[in-house]
């Protein structure tokens, strides 16, 4: 791949597509078998949910068919994922409720992410996001697990003692139900979802 320093680790592969719905899978596994051929499958899974709503963004507010550039960028212990295209708007965080058909995209990536932001280029526009490897994003996942459990539902009241990790414990498993009815709702095979996580999650703890 072109820019690859492996005397700094430092690796970068550069992914033009066209903005459309089919396309998006495509560069979803694209992204994952890069990530592969550098040794960090386990950073597949939150790339590829970051790559499918920057691709997404750009088909809703750009245009089907708009020429778009996908970066990946591993560095030390960050990738970097940059999503170009040709529009000079860029985008902005807003609220968005429950109910919200878009406006989500944005709120997603700034939870995943470590740190992100947007610039404007010689030819359009760029949206980066940065994710932590290792042990680190380890740490982080756990983190925000938490984090989005104490909010779930409304019981981020609770906070300590044995009573909160028993609210934990049971937002834990609804918040699974709700999701697998998700993916049910959306034509996946829950089991299916619950394999590749659990795959995701071995590779995880054995990469730590």
């Amino acid at each position: 791949m072109p820019g690859i320093d492996t005397r700094d680790r430092q690796h970068r592969c550069v992914l033009p597509f066209a903005a459309l719905p089919a396309e998006v899978r495509l560069l979803r596994r694209a992204a994952a078998a890069q990530l592969d051929q550098w040794g960090v499958p386990t950073a597949g899974d939150e790339t590829g949910l970051l790559v499918t709503e920057l691709a997404t963004n750009v088909i809703k507010h750009v245009g089907e068919g708009a020429l778009a550039t996908l970066i990946l960028e591993w560095k030390r212990e960050r990738l970097r994922v940059e999503m170009h295209d040709k529009s000079r708007t860029l985008p902005a965080l807003r609220g968005a409720d429950c109910d919200a058909e878009c406006g989500r995209g944005l709120h997603m990536i700034a939870a995943m992410a470590v740190d992100w932001g947007t610039a404007v280029t010689a030819l359009g526009k760029a949206v980066w996001c940065e994710i932590e490897l290792g042990s680190e994003a380890s740490c982080r996942r756990v983190k925000r697990a938490v984090e989005a459990l104490e909010s779930y539902q409304g019981h981020g009241a609770v906070r300590e003692g044995r009573r909160r990790d028993a609210v934990l414990e049971e937002s834990a498993i609804e918040l699974i139900v709700d999701l697998l009815h998700w993916t049910s709702a959306r034509g996946l095979d829950p089991d299916d979802v619950l394999d590749r996580a659990q795959m995701h999650y071995e590779a995880a703890a054995d990469a730590a």
